[in-house]
């Protein structure tokens, strides 16, 4: 069986899946080419850049499976793929730490005027050194302070587990039923359960020093509005590392321009790849380019889950 990893795949998964005896071509394809090239193969892969859509599944009959490296399956007809008898797999638990890692640099930029500083030193550190100084030398510190995490799965687990390390209070908030016991493991593989508090979405609105956001949208809507802007603690701030359109932009820099929020960070954003330049310009904003499973570890951890997922399903077939 022949396999395109058409937005690449860890070179660890694809050893284990040609050493299960497939091929693995890891030439990528353009999106407006994949409807006359992909019946080619028996299995893609992909991770955000590829569209996998109604209209590419009809043509391409052969495909038997569709692997996601990643968490959220946006970019594919999930529901359609599967209704045509094709296996629609994901990788949920590989990224998940490197994620959680992202937002607290969001967090640890925002508190300590990072993303300002940064632009800033470059053109006048050496001309206004004790100005700019002056201008961030009123961060504040994360241990003590209260976070919200609106979506409890396992990025938001992560999130509360470095939290809880940091020494701040958690406060966690999902639609579903969850376990609200979690377990920190260090370095030394010591181990100890913490249970964080199992809140309402406006509590935690109302209370949280920080929020962050591990939901989609939902019915395509922010999850995050205006609304949800002025019930939070003035001087709050917010960081999205979770999907564009959660959060309503043009009311997030409403919220910051007025004082509201002391800032935001974002990984994610609406009209992916160009973003509004209103957002990438805000001084109160910490941004990155939707980087949040990123890492090398992360990376060789969806190669190695999505292989191992792709050899059980396609030995099936």
């Amino acid at each position: 069986m022949k396999i395109l990893a058409n937005d690449g795949i860890d070179p660890v998964g694809k050893k284990m899946l040609e050493d299960a005896g497939f091929t693995v071509d890891t030439q990528n394809i353009p999106q407006d080419h994949l409807a006359s090239r992909l019946n080619e193969y028996d299995a893609l892969t992909v991770r955000s850049a590829t569209k996998v859509r109604k209209e590419l599944l009809d043509a391409c009959p052969n495909i038997k499976l569709i692997g996601r490296g990643g968490v959220g399956m946006d970019n594919i007809d999930v529901d359609y793929a599967r209704s045509k008898g094709i296996a629609v797999i994901n990788t949920p638990a590989a990224s998940s730490l490197s994620v959680a890692e992202l937002v607290f640099a969001h967090l640890f930029s925002g508190v300590r005027f990072l993303e300002q500083a940064n632009r800033d030193m470059p053109v006048k550190g050496d001309t206004a050194f004790n100005d700019l100084k002056k201008n961030y030398a009123k961060g504040i510190e994360l241990r003590g302070k209260t976070l919200g995490v609106l979506g409890f799965g396992r990025i938001g687990r992560e999130a509360a587990k470095m939290a809880i390390g940091l020494g701040m209070n958690v406060l966690a908030f999902d639609i579903f039923d969850f376990n609200s016991e979690v377990e920190l493991v260090f370095a030394d593989e010591q181990k100890m359960k913490f249970k964080v508090s199992s809140v309402s979405k406006e509590y935690i609105l109302k209370n949280a020093d920080f929020i962050t956001l591990h939901v989609p949208a939902v019915d395509g809507k922010p999850v995050i509005g205006a609304d949800e802007f002025a019930m939070m603690k003035k001087g709050a701030a917010i960081v999205n590392c979770a999907r564009g359109g959660v959060i309503d932009e043009a009311a997030l820099i409403n919220a910051l321009d007025s004082g509201h929020l002391a800032f935001a960070g974002l990984d994610v954003f609406d009209n992916e790849p160009t973003p509004s330049k209103a957002i990438l310009s805000h001084a109160k904003i910490s941004l990155s380019p939707h980087i949040g499973a990123s890492t090398n570890e992360a990376q060789e951890r969806i190669g190695v889950e999505l292989a191992q997922r792709m050899i059980e399903e396609l030995s099936k077939a």
